[in-house]
């Protein structure tokens, strides 16, 4: 299993327009058949104001999913503006931990 996660620190009075423009990517995702994943808002402490997840079965299932997005101009576009929105953008891919049998 892999899990790429993305988190948004808005800027100063942005957060709720993230959240916008997340929702608006999410959107782009189900037109082109991909996995919405889940959007994450920040309840209490510090951190992202936005957060994105999606799980992958396989590094061909992630690879596929990436290069949807890359082609397809509204993702992009998509991309672009949430940039504009942003202090800082954090990608994290990781895999499952899988404990070796005994």
């Amino acid at each position: 299993m892999i899990v790429e996660a993305t988190n948004y620190f808005a800027r100063e009075g942005q957060a709720d327009e993230v959240l916008k423009q997340r929702r608006k990517a999410t959107e782009i995702r189900r037109q082109l058949g991909l996995e919405p994943g889940r959007i994450l808002v920040r309840m209490e402490g510090s951190g992202p104001d936005v957060s994105w997840e999606c799980d992958f079965v396989s590094r061909e299932a992630y690879d596929s999913d990436r290069a949807a997005r890359a082609s397809s101009p509204d993702f992009e576009a998509a991309r672009k503006q949430m940039h504009t929105l942003l202090d800082k953008f954090e990608r994290h891919v990781s895999v499952e931990d899988t404990p070796t049998p005994r």
